[in-house]
């Protein structure tokens, strides 16, 4: 059983508050880099701790009104039909020929897609650290839109009756669910897979960041996802695709987002500017990182598009203003003919 969303909830809190302690307690941002990461460390585990909450808060928000899961549940399966999708319950068949091969899905299914995201998140955080942020969003974002469509309780196949499915944890007595309408992990909350939505994000991560030839094997983990979630009857293949079409979603909105902070970044630091400072060069805007094009392909951002404004200018890893820039190259120029 995992933590409950309460406990869970609690130590986010708690988490939370330990850097703002800290900081009142010193009186100041701390200058030690051990301890500003650990403070970073505890604010980005209560993210994911308040994450991991409201996850399992909404399933019992969904457990409320269950009336048309099932029928949603059939409705799912003719759609599949029409558009000629492979038959879950042919796949479930297949798996059952094993005993052995059951449970060991019904485990992976229990237990790997949260330690999963938990290894990705600290991978990203201690050795992508530029780009932790944008990879965590992403992940926000998608969870969040999946628990807000979850809250239309849709019947996963292994209780949508009248089908065949079997209910492989019940059958080998590995059932990490409770009884429909108490409290516990929701079961009519097919629609969209958090599991495959997951397992696709970690899979694209490892891919696009990391530099080793063997970060393709990372491609297994979704495949199992999907055939695990699908052979026990957990989710449709249609649940699969909407999580994979959220996670397209949201690599927009939050680029889209990081490009409306950046220029509100960049609006503020020339606003600020007094009249007797346009003689120095001032960094405006951000690190290397957002001033190439994002790692993910859907352009680039809005600190590269101000490279093609008059008055600015890239040098070295910030963008410059282009006055200052001018300023420092006649006064240097004006040196060097004195000398």
């Amino acid at each position: 059983m995992w933590l409950p969303w309460k406990a869970a909830l609690a130590l986010a809190v708690a988490l939370a508050i330990v850097p703002f302690l800290v900081v009142i307690g010193l009186f100041a941002k701390p200058r030690h880099r051990g301890v500003r990461y650990a403070l970073s460390f505890a604010r980005e585990t209560a993210v994911v701790l308040g994450l991991y909450s409201l996850w399992q808060f909404a399933g019992t928000l969904s457990l409320l009104k269950v009336d048309g899961a099932v029928a949603r549940g059939r409705w799912i399966f003719h759609f599949e039909r029409r558009l000629h999708l492979p038959d879950e319950l042919w796949v479930q068949h297949l798996v059952l020929r094993s005993s052995l091969l059951t449970q060991a899905l019904n485990v992976f299914y229990a237990t790997v897609h949260f330690p999963a995201m938990i290894a990705f998140l600290i991978w990203m955080f201690v050795r992508h650290r530029d780009d932790y942020a944008q990879v965590r969003n992403t992940m926000v974002i998608v969870t969040g839109a999946a628990l807000a469509i979850q809250l239309i309780p849709v019947a996963p196949p292994r209780l949508t009756s009248g089908l065949g499915f079997v209910d492989t944890a019940a059958l080998f007595h590995q059932s990490v669910y409770a009884a429909v309408g108490t409290p516990g992990p929701d079961q009519l909350s097919a629609m969209p897979s958090v599991h495959v939505a997951w397992s696709v994000l970690v899979a694209l991560g490892v891919i696009v960041f990391s530099t080793s030839r063997r970060r393709w094997w990372i491609v297994a983990h979704p495949i199992i996802t999907v055939i695990a979630v699908v052979a026990t009857g957990n989710h449709w293949w249609f649940d699969g695709i909407v999580a994979v079409q959220l996670i397209g979603v949201a690599i927009v909105i939050e680029r889209s987002l990081h490009a409306v902070v950046t220029q509100a970044a960049l609006r503020r630091a020339r606003s600020a500017r007094r009249p007797g400072d346009s003689d120095v060069p001032v960094p405006v805007a951000l690190p290397r990182r957002d001033v190439r094009p994002e790692r993910f392909g859907f352009g680039t951002t809005a600190v590269e598009e101000h490279l093609h404004e008059t008055n600015v200018e890239r040098i070295g890893e910030h963008i410059i203003e282009r006055e200052g820039v001018q300023r420092v190259v006649e006064r240097a120029r004006e040196r060097r003919e004195t000398l």
